[in-house]
């Protein structure tokens, strides 16, 4: 959703926009999720002052996710907080208030989808879990441990004590 800001800049006026996302999956490190749920939300724009445009939006994703232990489909929310304040030099936003540069206005036109995109992004979880006590998945055949235990030997030995392990193995008095 594109939003044309050279009114709100030129009448320094506050607006309040319903807003909503256009996206259907979101790309995190090269892999696509899809969104199951996205709500719609407000989107506050000011540029009283004339010196800077605030840009605050608040709102939450639902996305489907595999588990990175066991590959099971999770459901998380994202939420996505947006507080911005954007110098204006000659009428158009240039840059934030602190220095850093803006991916989401280009010229006098607002990207919603980036900018919650953006801020999805550094709310994603690191490491998502089907439950806190996954057990993953078995190394040998591929089994999912939380369903049922393979019986597989997963012992994983040191490569370098392998020989000692074998003299071991040859003199033991059972």
């Amino acid at each position: 959703m594109q939003i044309d800001l050279s009114d709100i800049i030129h009448e320094k006026q506050n607006v309040t926009v319903s807003s909503h996302l256009d996206m259907e999956k979101i790309n995190v490190n090269g892999i696509s999720y899809p969104i199951a749920e996205k709500k719609p939300f407000d989107l506050f724009l000011s540029a009283a002052d004339g010196k800077k445009l605030v840009i605050q939006a608040r709102t939450e994703i639902s996305s489907i996710v595999p588990c990175d232990r066991c590959l099971t489909d999770v459901s998380i929310r994202v939420p996505a907080e947006v507080n911005a304040e954007l110098s204006l030099e000659d009428g158009k936003p240039d840059h934030l208030t602190d220095g850093e540069a803006v991916n989401f206005v280009e010229d006098k036109s607002l990207d919603v989808d980036q900018m919650i995109l953006d801020e999805l992004l550094l709310n994603w979880p690191v490491k998502v879990l089907c439950r806190e006590d996954c057990k993953g998945l078995c190394p040998v055949c591929g089994q999912n441990l939380n369903e049922k235990d393979c019986g597989c030997n997963r012992k994983v030995l040191d490569p370098r004590m392998a020989k000692a392990l074998d003299v071991f193995n040859q003199f033991k008095e059972v």
